[in-house]
């Protein structure tokens, strides 16, 4: 059996990013940055004052508590005049500083202590209660963001930070790598929809819920092919519609493994090419990977927790390279909370990650059985047991891959 790195590496050999598209700002939320984005303006683009106040050059307070003239009012969003030598400006929050002044003194360390909104007028003289030094509550121009920096590299997924820079150098549109468009397929005799009533023998198709979510989490558009019977002219109209949807990449559940139903397999080898492993992994050994009708193709072990951890282990890289963003699992140390025996493959454990006073621990969800998606809802964390483990001692500290967004 290939391991899981072997496999992931050979996967992602066959993918690149997809192409660019323009969006506007408001639509950019969740995407990817195509292109490096570098900055050819400053933010903030003047000077201005970090608080209401005073501004004043430091050279014309030698001692405190020191008066001066009030010489102007500067609120916010106009352009002042100069400092004059000997005097001070009333100043507020985010307004520029004016020409010849090097410091603010906050309105609280002078003897202005009436409310300066409404309105009012400045006083004719103020005293200053504190030594002003050079810079004190001056935000310089550029202090964020300089001319020809580069702010956001390609790849930089699109937050709410990354969104506010765009808006703050005026980029109403923006570049973004195309989504990955993802056609996925559920497949069995015993599906029905999450609103049906399972009969006699069948279940609900989960797989079909927490695999769109957390491809859409990963930065893909999903287009559902619903559910095929294991039937093969069935699973051959799907993968046909996953052709005419142009989808990137086709994912299907369950079908892939060596049973008399399982007719995933003949369908794609009769439209494409499949190299079919079995994975040195636990969960998820029964793996699929190749093209039909030209097109990647996964599929992915039927039991939910199975075709979840080989979606996150597996499918997120690629999508990740798809998308060009960069990709490494998050990984932290961890304590086994309590011993466990490994079969000898890779082992996917669900944790949930503990802190303590001697670092961090790893406690199990529950029953580490594939079916059972209750014990991913309580996991943070994957605890990854190498190949060839055996008998592991509480106590014993293993890498866990922290479960996240994309």
């Amino acid at each position: 059996m290939r391991s899981v790195q072997e496999a992931r590496d050979l996967i992602l050999s066959h993918f690149t990013r997809l192409p660019a598209e323009t969006v506007p700002l408001d639509d950019a939320y969740g995407r990817t940055l195509a292109g490096d984005l570098v900055s050819h303006e400053a933010v903030p683009p003047f000077a201005n004052s970090s608080m209401d106040g005073y501004a004043v050059r430091v050279a014309d307070v030698p001692a405190v508590p020191h008066r001066l003239p009030v010489s102007g009012d500067i609120p916010a969003g106009t352009a002042p005049g100069p400092l004059r030598p000997g005097t001070a400006m009333r100043i507020m929050t985010g307004a520029p500083i004016p020409t010849g002044a090097d410091a603010v003194v906050p309105v609280e360390q002078t003897d202005d202590q009436r409310d300066s909104g409404h309105g009012q007028p400045p006083p004719p003289m103020i005293e200053l209660r504190v030594q002003p030094r050079h810079g004190d509550n001056v935000r310089g121009a550029g202090q964020d963001v300089a001319v020809g920096d580069t702010v956001l590299p390609a790849g930089t997924w699109l937050g709410p930070a990354a969104l506010g820079v765009l808006g703050a150098l005026g980029a109403g549109q923006v570049e973004v790598t195309r989504r990955p468009r993802v056609a996925l397929l559920s497949t069995g005799d015993e599906l029905v929809t999450v609103s049906e009533q399972p009969g006699p023998g069948q279940i609900r198709d989960i797989n079909s819920i927490t695999l769109t979510a957390t491809l859409r989490e990963a930065g893909a558009e999903v287009l559902a092919l619903g559910i095929a019977r294991d039937v093969r002219s069935q699973v051959e109209d799907r993968l046909a519609q996953a052709r005419a949807l142009a989808a990137d990449l086709v994912l299907t559940s369950a079908g892939v493994s060596v049973g008399t139903y399982d007719v995933v397999k003949a369908a794609v080898e009769a439209h494409g090419e499949l190299g079919f492993w079995k994975v040195n992994m636990r969960p998820g050994k029964p793996l699929a990977f190749g093209r039909v009708h030209g097109i990647p193709f996964f599929g992915l072990p039927g039991n939910p927790v199975s075709a979840l951890v080989s979606l996150e282990v597996f499918v997120k890289p690629v999508l990740a390279r798809l998308l060009g963003r960069p990709w490494a699992p998050r990984i932290v140390r961890a304590r086994l909370a309590e011993p466990f025996t490994s079969d000898g493959r890779e082992t996917y454990l669900r944790v949930r990650i503990v802190e303590g006073p001697d670092g961090a621990s790893a406690q199990l969800t529950g029953a580490q059985t594939s079916n059972l998606i209750t014990s991913m809802v309580r996991a943070d964390a994957l605890l990854v047991v190498p190949a060839g483990a055996g008998h592991l001692p509480a106590g014993t500290v293993l890498p866990a891959w922290r479960l996240q967004a994309a």
